[in-house]
């Protein structure tokens, strides 16, 4: 029985719903430009509008098929494209039927459905050609590769193989098609590279010039000016040219080259991919094919493409509706920004609402040189931002005459949002915010970006403080998109609403958190850190503690990372933390020594330890194993975590997660925190529950 004739049977005979919305290929005759003949042209459409791209399912797989077989039976047709609907091409597998995949041999009869049917794209008895009119990715790219040739548009935002990223491979194709169309380092860079680089895309004109695309034309005439190059091509007035793919040495050192980017990488598909690309060199067409299909069934039925997929939908969807979010009609409009503070942490933020917001914003400081420099800064982000091409000289200019500095506060005046970054001591913050609402309306919004303070202490001696709210920044401002929103004790809805709508405009993903201790990412870093460093002072070597998180696969090591932030920064904000949970957060009288010496971190600069820091940690003689400092770490994580949902930090356990992922950079392919801690066991363990059902960020149970 073939993949078609089973999954025909399968879902006449079962109440099933697998694909979430069935994309339909509809198809239509047309007659080529300069006599060329008659070509069938397929239609991707979902019956939505540009919110729903086409995706594949087992439903819209099957109406690919259908129009396949209506194509097939003509005999005086020359030739066969299909093309998206406007701006959408396809986006690939509709992944939310992932979870209602119930074995391996379903997966691996979903693997060989799309295989049966996109092959037979290249292997009708006419030429195919693909119109990629809009956003392809995954299955959409996958679609197009197995077309005879291929036409894009220079309008297309979005060309992409994301599979790797989410725990997939391009499975349906990809892994054997593109090596052998663009060779395999082009293709790995498309296909690994940068799907791990936070899911890297190219445009339409990048596809083209990596060969992916024969031809490319204008959005505004772009399917007639591609059937008129397709009526060329079967005049024989167009031949196209191909590269000839080295299947040589130069094959070999690519694979080389992407095995050892790999080496530090724990995600089991982007090496699933990289061998189906290595295999591709002498595979035939068929066993390619095959490999791909037994790797689609091995991650589909696997916890990392489960947990992948929990975490785009974070991304994707908690992150854009964010809960306990007040109604958003009750935001004020934000027409000036006041920001205090000229240092980098403030200068950042200057630049950040200028350019989202395009107000005016003005930095205030105690001093002219430290205001000057301050506002420096912006100003030459921004020469920089022209200079790189991605904003036009006008606008440059426009941005640059937004922000500027005054030494007196009176210049908050018609200011309707004033956000302080100053010096994280509670009295300097209560002292800065008196002095902002002497001058300000009663309705401006007074912002804190401090990362572990009270905000309901900061506001207790205003006349105002239902009007403050925290706004907690990630450094480095433009790069990192989580936005802590904190609500004190007193902060109306009002103020809440405006700063989610700021926080949108701003184009940061924001999540409510209670006002307490650190919030969230800060609050869990630090209790991991504090675990390290607590096995450090009990004699454990440096290296060794630091090696010990290395299966969490964090962008960087604990010592690593608390050299970025700072050690005076790392012990005053485990100083709040300890004031308020002193069995949970100890103080390393060792880092605080560091500290008071000066040290910037554990390292030199040529990543070697100092040594002088080295002593100051020795002395300890209760060492620990890696094993054991990552057991007892993952213990306080599991043991913070409970604790901070139980308090109602945040509403759920998802946003502990989005917090990690988008703040903290925690691995998208383990999903987040409690994912992890429920998949190792620690969560049962240590608190005696997991924190999601099985099957959410899992394989169900």
């Amino acid at each position: 029985m073939t993949a078609v004739e089973l999954w025909r049977s399968r879902l006449a005979s079962e109440d099933r719903t697998i694909d979430e919305v069935v994309t339909k290929a509809l198809v239509r005759e047309v007659e080529l430009p300069l006599g060329a003949g008659r070509a069938a042209l397929i239609t991707l459409d979902n019956g939505h509008d540009h919110t729903k791209p086409n995706t594949f399912g087992p439903h819209g797989l099957l109406a690919l098929n259908d129009a396949l077989d209506q194509v097939a039976a003509r005999d005086d047709l020359v030739a066969v494209a299909v093309t998206g609907k406007p701006f959408i091409f396809a986006v690939g597998a509709d992944l939310k039927g992932v979870p209602a995949i119930r074995d391996r041999e379903e997966a691996l009869a979903i693997a060989r459905l799309g295989h049966e049917v996109f092959r037979r794209l290249g292997e009708l008895k006419v030429p195919s050609f693909a119109f990629v009119n809009g956003a392809a990715m995954g299955g959409g790219v996958e679609v197009a590769l197995h077309c005879t040739y291929r036409t894009i548009s220079s309008g297309v935002p979005a060309v992409a193989l994301p599979e790797t990223f989410l725990g997939l491979v391009p499975g349906w194709g990809g892994t054997y098609l593109l090596p052998n169309l663009i060779g395999p380092e082009k293709a790995l860079k498309i296909i690994i590279d940068n799907p791990l680089a936070n899911n890297k895309m190219i445009n339409g004109r990048q596809a083209y010039e990596l060969g992916i695309a024969d031809a490319m034309f204008d959005p505004a005439d772009f399917l007639e000016e591609s059937l008129t190059w397709a009526a060329r091509v079967i005049k024989g007035e167009v031949t196209v040219q191909r590269p000839q793919i080295d299947r040589g040495e130069a094959w070999d050192k690519a694979i080389e080259g992407a095995r050892f980017a790999l080496l530090n990488k724990p995600q089991r598909a982007p090496h699933r991919a990289l061998e189906l690309v290595a295999a591709a060199k002498t595979a035939t067409r068929d066993e390619g094919f095959a490999a791909e299909d037994e790797a689609l069934a091995d991650l589909i039925m696997s916890d990392e493409l489960r947990a992948g997929l929990y975490a785009f939908d974070l991304t994707q969807k908690r992150a854009k509706r964010p809960a306990g979010a007040p109604d958003k009609g009750l935001a004020r409009k934000v027409t000036k920004v006041g920001v205090v503070g000229a240092g980098l942490m403030a200068s950042q933020l200057a630049l950040l609402f200028a350019r989202r917001l395009e107000v005016p914003v003005v930095l205030t400081d105690l001093d002219q040189e430290r205001l000057d420099k301050g506002v420096g800064y912006a100003h030459a982000e921004i020469d920089k931002l022209a200079g790189k091409g991605r904003i036009s000289a006008d606008k440059a200019a426009r941005l640059k005459s937004l922000i500027t500095g005054s030494l007196d506060k009176g210049a908050f005046a018609d200011a309707d949002f004033v956000i302080e970054a100053v010096f994280e001591e509670m009295s300097v913050k209560q002292q800065v915010f008196a002095e902002v609402e002497a001058v300000v309306s009663d309705e401006c919004v007074l912002a804190t970006n401090t990362s572990s303070l009270s905000v309901t202490e900061m506001a207790a001696k205003l006349k105002h403080p239902e009007r403050v709210v925290g706004f907690h920044f990630f450094n480095p401002v433009a790069v990192l998109p989580l936005l802590e929103i904190v609500r004190g004790e007193r902060t109306d809805d009002a103020t809440l609403a405006t700063a989610f709508a700021v926080g949108k405009q701003l184009k940061k993903s924001c999540v409510l958190v209670k006002d307490a201790p650190a919030f969230v990412v800060n609050r869990i870093l630090v209790r991991l850190l504090a675990e390290i460093v607590k096995a450090v002072d009990e004699g454990t070597p440096i290296e060794v503690a630091e090696r010990a998180a290395a299966p969490l696969g964090l962008p960087m090591p604990p010592f690593v990372l608390m050299g970025l932030v700072g050690p005076a920064i790392a012990l005053h904000v485990n100083e709040t933390l300890h004031a308020a949970f002193p069995d949970r957060f100890p103080l390393s009288k060792n880092l605080a020594a560091m500290v008071a010496a000066g040290k910037k971190g554990v390292y030199r600069p040529d990543l070697t330890l100092d040594p002088e820091v080295v002593e100051i940690f020795s002395g300890g003689t209760n060492p620990s194993t890696e094993e054991e400092v990552l057991r007892r770490a993952l213990d306080a994580l599991a043991e913070e975590i409970r604790i901070m949902l139980d308090e109602g930090v945040v509403a759920e356990p998802q946003d502990i997660d989005l917090c990690m992922i988008l703040g903290a950079g925690w691995p998208f392919h383990l999903g987040g925190i409690t994912p992890y801690l429920d998949r190792t066991g620690v969560s049962e363990r240590v608190t005696g529950r997991r924190f999601l059902e099985p099957g959410v960020a899992s394989l169900p149970a």
